[in-house]
């Protein structure tokens, strides 16, 4: 909020400055419609840009109109109100209807209607939202670092989460609260907004990297919270939870990892491949708990899908390094 105070005082400044060499009547005004200009991404900007300047001329058509047929009145507003209004939200421009009543009401203040007039007002708008514009399109903050720290927190919530996951399928007894569940829910709702964010100011060459990544952890905390549900069906020890005790363990680490490592697909695989050598339950407590097991492997296994297909293969080495 504080940098886009200072985008709007530079904006609105350079409007007035400018239109007051220019010997506009009314420089002010220029200035006001920067402020109202001012926007919080480049995108943004250039779609209200339009919408405001364009808003505004169709309303001085209606007003010019309007003021030449019945003079300026109050009541007259009213009727400018009841038909400018419906037209603009017709031709789409809904966003300039509060930029366009500013200019038609100093007009009306004006008690004057010419083609003066109204050529004035139309080279205020260009002044007023062209300063806003170029000062929008000139500079916005960087996102980079914020989306980074964004993504290094939610890594080492899933981090502490597979941790948890091995620890309570080694110790069932263990009881571990799921706070870093709730925190990793609300770091990808940052982190997704944020990624919007930054995607609205790339107008050339938009990259969707941060949006895939942040919408890529949201499928997976999904995942997350089935095997959560899963690993609480597993209430005493056997060796097959010591083994995906082993996978999160190994997942841990490499979650944080910036490329897809393959390594816990690959013990995953050996994992099951132990599986089909032991022998069969013997008891309906071990076949269900073998089965919530099962389950858990394949939850892991599309949970592991998902990044192979979202995350950066891991670099292979050049032969001779």
């Amino acid at each position: 909020m504080g940098f886009r105070v200072i985008k709007t005082a530079i904006a609105a400044l350079m409007a007035v400055l400018l239109a007051d060499a220019m010997q506009l009547k009314g420089p002010t005004s220029a200035g006001l419609l920067a402020i109202l200009g001012v926007d919080v991404t480049r995108k943004r900007s250039l779609k209200t840009i339009s919408a405001r300047f364009f808003a505004s001329v169709v309303g001085l058509l209606f007003a010019s109109v309007l003021f030449f047929l019945f003079g300026f009145h109050y009541w007259v507003l009213a009727i400018y109100i009841l038909t400018a209004f419906p037209a603009i939200v017709r031709f789409g421009f809904k966003e300039g209807i509060v930029t366009g009543s500013v200019v038609v009401f100093r007009v009306f203040s004006g008690g004057e209607m010419s083609l003066e007039v109204i050529w004035t007002q139309i080279l205020l708008l260009i002044v007023g939202l062209g300063s806003a514009m170029v000062v929008n399109l000139a500079y916005m903050p960087k996102s980079d670092n914020m989306l980074l720290n964004i993504r290094h927190e939610i890594d080492e919530l899933f981090s502490v989460i597979f941790t948890q996951f091995g620890r309570t399928l080694r110790d069932p007894s263990y009881v571990w609260t799921g706070a870093e569940l709730m925190e990793a829910e609300k770091a990808i709702d940052k982190g997704v907004a944020a990624s919007k964010l930054y995607l609205e100011n790339q107008v050339i060459h938009p990259n969707e990297e941060w949006t895939a990544y942040f919408y890529m952890r949201k499928t997976q905390l999904d995942s997350i919270q089935h095997m959560m549900h899963l690993i609480s069906q597993v209430y005493t020890t056997m060796p097959h939870a010591e083994m995906v005790a082993e996978l999160f363990e190994q997942l841990s680490d490499d979650v944080c990892n910036e490329f897809y490592t393959g390594r816990t697909e690959k013990l995953l695989s050996m994992v099951e491949q132990e599986f089909r050598t032991m022998d069969l339950p013997t008891t309906r407590e071990e076949f269900e708990i073998r089965s919530s097991i099962r389950q858990l492997c394949r939850e892991l296994a599309l949970y592991l899908k998902i990044a192979k297909k979202d995350k950066a293969p891991f670099p292979v080495p050049a032969k001779g390094n």
